[in-house]
């Protein structure tokens, strides 16, 4: 209370700019899409110790009703993310959407219910080979396997050598992924396996034309976030005015691409208070 507002950010792109400027113009024509952890939560050495930041939620709020949509584009299954988050039985958050394990399935907050797809047969066989794979390879010591329902992932954030642990699962995880029709999905320091025609961007871009959107805001920190990026970039070539926001700096091939810049999920959220204001 009392402190000066935070001035909005000026993008480094012209496309930025005329993406935030059709945003600000006419918010209620705008999607404000978010990747989930790294984005609105802090990245953590285990997921399921993951919540979203504490300013995120009423960041949301404050932002939610001046849009046509804000919609956690995230590849946690969507029940995880609305609890991680905490974005259940929120006033002002009444129409949030979270699209989980990359669009696969869907929780609307008006409802309060998931949309989820019978399990992909491919999963369920790799989740089983998955720990004799992890033990031949020397890498089950202080790896963490993450069961996320439609995909399986494996963490190296907590062995001894994370980059060494995680170059060494490249090849194997690639292998195991292609054996069962699956798609190997890199990230910070995770490999994920799960099903293949669906990504953030795919998501995204039905997500928009469901809304009917006349400008997009997209905001990553990962690998995972490149397809939401192309799918913004495509939305532009056709002429529709979007915003690419990189939550972290940590990604270059992320960051490169990006029409603005922030520091983490507190930067993220002061971004989306200081967006809400200027509505």
């Amino acid at each position: 209370m009392g402190s000066q507002p935070h001035p909005l950010p000026t993008p480094a792109t012209q496309l930025g700019r005329d993406g935030l400027a059709a945003i600000v113009a006419r918010p209620e024509r705008a999607v404000v899409a978010l990747d989930f952890d790294g984005t609105l939560a802090e990245i953590v050495a285990d997921p399921e110790q993951s919540r979203a930041h504490p300013d995120a939620v009423p960041a949301l709020v404050a932002l939610a009703p001046h849009v046509a949509s804000v919609a956690v584009v995230t590849g946690r299954p969507a029940g995880v993310a609305v609890r991680y988050g905490g974005f259940a039985g929120v006033p002002g958050l009444e129409h949030l959407v979270v699209l989980g394990h990359y669009g696969a399935e869907r929780w609307d907050a008006v409802t309060g219910t998931v949309h989820t797809p019978a399990p992909h047969p491919g999963v369920t066989a790799a989740r089983a080979e998955l720990p004799g794979v992890l033990e031949s390879h020397g890498a089950w010591r202080g790896t963490w396997v993450e069961e996320k329902g439609q995909a399986v992932a494996v963490h190296t954030r907590r062995a001894q050598n994370p980059e060494a642990a995680y170059e060494a699962l490249r090849a194997p995880m690639a292998e195991l992924a292609s054996h069962h029709g699956l798609v190997l999905e890199p990230g910070r320091l995770v490999l994920e396996l799960r099903p293949p025609g669906m990504d953030k961007g795919v998501a995204l871009a039905a997500y928009v034309r469901e809304v009917g959107a006349e400008s997009v805001l997209y905001a990553g920190d990962d690998l995972g976030d490149l397809p939401a990026f192309a799918a913004v970039e495509k939305l532009r070539s056709d002429g529709m005015p979007g915003l690419l926001v990189a939550a972290d700096t940590v990604i270059p091939e992320l960051s490169e691409r990006a029409d603005l810049l922030l520091n983490g999920p507190a930067s993220v959220t002061t971004f989306l208070r200081t967006l809400a204001g200027q509505m």
